[in-house]
């Protein structure tokens, strides 16, 4: 459920810059511990294209960007700090295995003690699914399938389930999550995913809309699905990315004031992501990164 008495400012850890050496994600997860941040978010990408031999794939998603598998990740990051929570950004569902990610959800959320919010999305990328042993074509159908069974296998000792794709014949897994349950979110901007989150979810991870009138009729698109399944809308909480590209801290506490009238719960800082609106910082470095964190949140904090 979102917390409605204050929102949460998140950073995401930037492996593409800054690398994925353990000293270098621990300091820099404890820096934004330190700095008051109240999640870690990250990305999930298994294999990356080689664009040698793929002229017109563009710069996303390549074997030349850095992914950390999200719950080794976690699981690591839950060692090195003591309060900070942790976010898949998304973890692509469909090319994984339900029953496993139950699983690894699961053992992280006892290691971590419940700091954790799984959020999930069909992903774009054919290339990770084919060497996966994954069907493209099914994913979007496959996903809602597959949240059902790990919503049994959390909650539950023993599940037996058969659907269209899974068949579990009473069985389940140990350990299961400290409340029963993991918050699930979803990324995803088609009406589809709407009414998924509506059905199923805890928020929605929502990136592509900049702070205007097109964010706020998703909202009330969204809220409208949630009430039409009998929930609260207010039980249902947003997230967006924001950056601190060109460096106008006035700005940025403008776009917080938007977002929280909105309705929006989590905003998280993402200074590595480029695409539809959002703009990176110049710097690649973890001293760029780490300043850019830390003037962001004394930039906002009176606000959430």
């Amino acid at each position: 459920m979102a917390d409605r008495q204050r929102m949460q400012l998140g950073v995401a850890l930037p492996l593409t810059d800054i690398g994925g050496e353990p000293a270098v994600v621990r300091d820099f997860a404890q820096a934004a511990e330190a700095c008051g941040y109240d999640h870690l978010a990250a990305a999930d990408h298994v294999l990356g294209a080689n664009v040698e031999n793929r002229p017109d794939w563009g710069d996303r998603n390549t074997s030349a960007d850095l992914f950390h598998d999200p719950f080794v990740l976690f699981g690591f990051l839950a060692g090195c700090t003591d309060r900070i929570g942790f976010s898949t950004q998304v973890l692509i569902l469909p090319q994984r295995q339900a029953a496993l990610v139950a699983k690894q959800a699961a053992c992280l959320d006892v290691l971590c003690g419940g700091r954790f919010r799984l959020g999930v999305g069909v992903g774009w990328n054919p290339v990770e699914y084919v060497a996966l042993n994954e069907d493209f074509s099914t994913r979007g159908r496959r996903s809602e399938e597959q949240v059902e069974v790990m919503q049994q296998l959390w909650a539950e000792p023993h599940v037996s389930f058969a659907g269209s794709w899974h068949r579990i014949d009473d069985a389940g897994i140990n350990p299961l999550p400290r409340e029963r349950r993991i918050p699930l979110w979803f990324g995803g901007h088609e009406d589809v995913t709407l009414r998924r989150i509506a059905k199923w979810g805890d928020g929605w991870i929502m990136l592509a809309y900049p702070p205007d009138e097109t964010a706020t009729a998703a909202f009330a698109t969204l809220r409208g699905h949630v009430a039409a399944a009998g929930r609260d809308a207010d039980s249902v909480g947003i997230e967006v990315w924001t950056s601190t590209a060109g460096d106008d801290p006035e700005a940025w506490r403008d776009e917080v004031r938007f977002w929280k009238g909105a309705g929006v719960s989590h905003v998280t800082l993402n200074n590595t992501f480029g695409r539809l609106h959002h703009r990176r910082i110049d710097g690649r470095s973890i001293d760029a990164h780490t300043t850019a964190m830390q003037r962001y949140r004394e930039a906002v904090a009176d606000l959430l």
